[in-house]
């Protein structure tokens, strides 16, 4: 299979404004709604007033919890539920963070449900609060020790690390911070619901259609037949739109209370306050090596929050673990609660900090041991997979670090801190790290139908976000049947079709286009039976014309390896359904080697990224051009992590107050410069029969640690967390 760089499939329409998000939708009699929220970081409602805002002129409806009898928690999408928390906002007046819904209103007009939701008034009964990793009365769990699922979420532990650290010849201990982030993706969550005939149908921007239908069955008392959702396109997700949203019942609600579909577009400030968020994180990791260098051992620790009423589990060491082939690990995660909506998963989860906070140390660990910062890293590449001793899948880690070392031009760095200078006395400094992603794949249905009119139709589980993965299923197609890709028809997000799995972990690709391609061959076998002894050379419809079929339809289903032909069942369901990194008999990651210049300004310490070299191991391409865009875009995210981003919290009274854009600092334009991006193109057969890996994670992996690398090159100072600040460096 040949990889063609065509253009993405949707771009012409994305570009004409043709192409339809959930809040596009204006249907006849369309009401709109607006949520109140909470403005206590913790407490219960004692009473609230709605006379105000039920006088304002268009206002229909008004829900708080004195009217939701019935309704019920969808669960939580890592319990075995599927809401983005197991809070459902009006069940009760208890209130859990600052932010949270304490009202619904709905209106003839946006401008009426704003009005009429700024004119909620609520009296409390207020609690003492909890929201930093730090703060009196943080509760802190061990991960281990903790009900989750075992041993997905138990200590990464081989051999004997801490014996092993006290006789190192080398040894390096690091503390690093990570703050809470927000996604922020284009398109704010948004949801149109109506209903007919007893019927919802829900528009909505989300990676995880099933998870609604099903959330909302839950929450709404109803059948999931009774229930379609629709997310043909998403303006990104990154996470922040992995499972059913607090507010999305609520609409449903008043839809079918008022006999009209409603819309609602979540403001940017009440995404901030209610949606998922990469939460605050510290890290301690300690490095010991032997006097040439071999690493011997590694200990990290990780604190992160997460809710009073979620447990939200990251597995920091099962990245850094398998980051090279050191024989002793010890890996434990703490949660601490606090009193803020659930955190969940922000595009490199817990692997960008992971990350960083290792190869920050690593860093520091080649310094200390005098040796190159890449030479170090190639010289302990692992073999086989530290953790379970399998071997891996494919590892081109270190042809990602020789491939990057000579595009960037490594071998003219100079190794002392402050050596290297522009002619005005500007600083330069160059950095390096790598980053991992786990390769998973979850189980897919594909459907395929050829018409005699020339038309090609593929439906299968998956969504797009922006990522490009319906160009990568028109490519996959159009190689399999000898077709243009702009020809194929591509239909995701449709719960109306096959079960729509939860799209994210960069598990996309490596789930639906293996089904695809499936598909494509079977579509290929049919043709040939129907063609049987008739003349060569005709196109799919004459062939179709002349067996007078109007159309021809196959379908395929793939799952993981090792996966039961039961685990149908359960993608049926709505739940989560994606294995890996480990596999039967192997281990599979994608791997990128980042390397960066960073420039400071020797007056104001301005901080720029002139340049950076992005080299990735992701099995088979497909779509070049959309995978590139995809390094583009995790290395500019990078950036910003690493020197912008993080979300302002306020102590004393909960939730977070740079809750825009104009305040949420992150990379523009001015801030990026020359961005190279290669990739390995080496196929993992192992995964999949296409060769696929994930790669929309991985990209973001290593870029800020090679940023906070560079900076330590530049200037001599080690900056232990994020976002680097000018005050880091004066």
């Amino acid at each position: 299979m040949s990889n063609p760089d065509i253009p993405r499939v949707d771009a012409r329409e994305k570009v004409r404004g043709e192409a339809q998000y959930a809040a596009d939708h204006v249907l006849p009699g369309l009401a709109h709604a607006m949520l109140a929220v909470a403005t206590i970081g913790r407490g219960r409602v004692v009473s609230i007033d709605t006379g105000a805002a039920r006088a304002v002129r268009g206002v229909r409806l008004i829900l708080t919890h004195e009217g939701t009898e019935g309704l019920q928690s969808p669960g939580y999408l890592m319990g075995g539920g599927y809401g983005v928390q197991s809070l459902q906002p009006l069940l009760g007046t208890a209130i859990a963070y600052r932010g949270q819904p304490i009202a619904l209103v709905v209106a003839d007009s946006l401008e009426a449900a704003r009005e009429g939701a700024a004119l909620v008034r609520a009296t409390y009964e207020e609690e003492a609060i909890s929201v930093t990793l730090d703060a009196p009365g943080a509760e802190i769990i061990a991960q281990a020790d903790s009900p989750l699922p075992k041993p997905a979420f138990a200590d990464r532990v081989v051999g004997d690390a801490d014996g092993a650290l006290s006789t190192a010849a080398a040894r390096v201990d690091v503390t690093f911070e990570g703050p809470p982030q927000h996604q922020n993706p284009m398109e704010l969550l948004a949801t149109v619901a109506e209903w007919s005939g007893g019927t919802l149908t829900v528009r909505e921007s989300t990676q995880n259609a099933e998870a609604i239908r099903h959330g909302l069955a839950k929450v709404l008392g109803l059948s999931p037949h009774s229930i379609r959702v629709l997310s043909p396109t998403a303006g990104g997700g990154f996470g922040q739109k992995n499972a059913l949203q607090a507010h999305t019942a609520l609409v449903a609600l008043a839809a079918r209370e008022l006999g009209r579909p409603v819309k609602l577009v979540m403001p940017r400030a009440h995404v901030f306050n209610n949606a998922s968020f990469r939460p605050a994180s510290r890290h301690t990791v300690r490095l010991g090596a032997d006097a040439s260098g071999v690493l011997v051992a590694a200990v990290h620790e990780v604190d992160h929050q997460t809710s009073r009423h979620d447990l939200f589990p990251l597995v920091y060491a099962d990245l850094t673990a398998r980051l090279y082939g050191i024989p002793n690990f010890r890996g434990r995660e703490r949660l601490v609660r606090n009193d803020i909506q659930t955190p969940g998963f922000q595009r490199a989860p817990f692997e960008h900090i992971a990350a960083t906070a290792f190869e920050v140390a690593v860093d520091e660990l080649a310094y200390t041991l005098g040796r190159d910062p890449v030479a170090l890293r190639i010289a302990n590449d692992a073999t086989k997979d530290p953790l379970t001793g399998l071997p891996f899948s494919s590892r081109h880690l270190a042809a990602c670090l020789e491939r990057g070392a000579e595009r960037f031009g490594w071998a003219r760095r100079t190794p002392e801190p402050g050596s290297m200078r522009l002619p005005d006395g500007t600083l330069v400094g160059w950095g390096v790290a790598i980053g991992a992603y786990k390769a998973s794949t979850a189980p897919a249905i594909a459907m395929l139908r050829l018409t005699d009119a020339g038309e090609i139709f593929v439906t299968v589980g998956g969504h797009e976000m922006g990522q490009g993965i319906r160009t990568a299923i028109a490519a996959t197609v159009a190689a399999e049947l000898g077709v243009p890709a702009e020809a194929v028809n591509v239909l995701v997000g449709n719960t109306g079709v096959v079960p729509q799995h939860l799209t994210a972990g960069s598990w996309g690709a490596a789930t639906a286009l293996p089904a695809v391609r499936q598909a494509a061959l079977n579509m290929a076998q049919e043709l040939a039976r129907l063609a049987g002894d008739g003349p060569a050379g005709r196109t799919f419809p004459q062939i179709l014309r002349d067996a007078g079929r109007p159309h021809v339809d196959v379908e395929a289903r793939h799952r993981a390896p090792g996966q039961p032909e039961g685990i149908f069942d359960r993608v049926a369901q709505g739940l989560p359904s994606a294995v890996g990194p480990a596999y039967p008999e192997f281990v599979s990651l994608s791997y990128c080697a980042q390397f960066v210049e960073v420039q400071i300004e020797p007056r104001t310490r301005r901080i720029r990224v002139p340049r950076a070299v992005s080299v990735v191991d992701c099995g088979r391409v497909v779509s070049p051009r959309t995978a590139r865009s995809q390094v583009i875009g995790g290395v500019v995210w990078g950036i910003s992590a690493a020197l912008r981003e993080a979300s302002e919290v306020d102590p004393r009274y909960g939730g977070f107050l740079n809750a825009d854009l104009a305040e949420y600092v992150i990379a523009v334009n001015a801030d990026i410069g020359s961005i190279e991006a290669e990739l390995i193109d080496e196929p993992d057969p192992a995964l999949n029969s296409l060769g696929v890996k994930g790669l929309g994670e991985v990209v973001m992996v290593g870029v800020a640690p090679a940023i906070v690398n560079a900076i330590h090159h530049a200037t001599g100072r080690r900056v232990r967390h994020l976002p680097v600040r000018i005050e880091d460096v004066l």
